[in-house]
């Protein structure tokens, strides 16, 4: 079984130091396999495989970080999710557990009737084989995950030009907000991204208002 814990807003650093400590605490099974669920004020995140500067200046805070990847945009109006899952019980397969991350977001926004799929030699899940609607960038570290997916909602899509997000030109971004041509919010994709996550993943779904919080110990999740 795994759970589920909503973070609400919150700033990347403090994220960043918590994913840390949680990575330890699956190790050392004081927690069960999670999903955070989070939202972040502007930052952009580089991961191992650098960028070619467009990060610094696109006047955004900017994080390096461990996950794979180049840099990208986090920002209001985005589904970010970080699972802490330990990959030893679960075949210890990193292809499969991006492919997996990727399979959720294709779900949520196909509840919608946006069709997205994954992209041979891309990472991420994209709209019509052109446009990115959800990236993907973990770490591991002893098989055990984090970083994550990060879902574009209703997120102003205008701040991805402001960078080259994964490599590409800002204008292949895109969100669930454009595709429908009317406004999402995260509330409103949470059911269908849950249930992904059960489906895959087994999770133990929150239950009742204030439970995603309880899930696990608060002590891990305030870290």
């Amino acid at each position: 079984m795994t759970a589920v814990v909503d973070w609400g807003r919150r700033e990347y650093l403090p994220a960043l130091e918590a994913m840390r400590a949680l990575v330890r605490d699956r190790r050392a099974g004081r927690i069960p396999d999670t999903l955070f669920l989070v939202e972040h004020p502007p930052v952009v995140t580089v991961g191992v495989q650098g960028d070619d500067g467009s990060a610094a200046a696109s006047g955004l805070p900017v994080v390096p970080v461990e996950r794979g990847g180049h840099a990208t945009y986090h920002g209001p109006g985005q589904q970010v999710g970080y699972p802490i899952v330990d990959l030893s019980a679960r075949g210890s397969d990193v292809r499969r557990f991006v492919h997996e991350l990727e399979e959720i977001a294709i779900r949520t926004v196909g509840s919608f009737g946006v069709r997205a799929r994954h992209v041979e030699g891309r990472r991420g899940v994209w709209v019509d084989g052109e446009r990115k609607i959800a990236s993907v960038g973990v770490a591991v570290d002893h098989w055990v995950t984090f970083h994550g997916f990060a879902l574009n909602v209703n997120v102003d899509l205008s701040e991805f030009q402001r960078l080259r997000p994964c490599g590409f030109d800002g204008s292949v971004m895109t969100s669930l907000a454009r595709e429908l041509g009317r406004p999402v919010s995260l509330v409103d994709v949470r059911p269908a991204l849950l249930a992904a996550w059960s489906d895959l993943f087994e999770a133990r779904l929150p239950q009742g208002p204030g439970a995603p919080a309880a899930a696990v110990a608060p002590t891990s999740a305030a870290r």
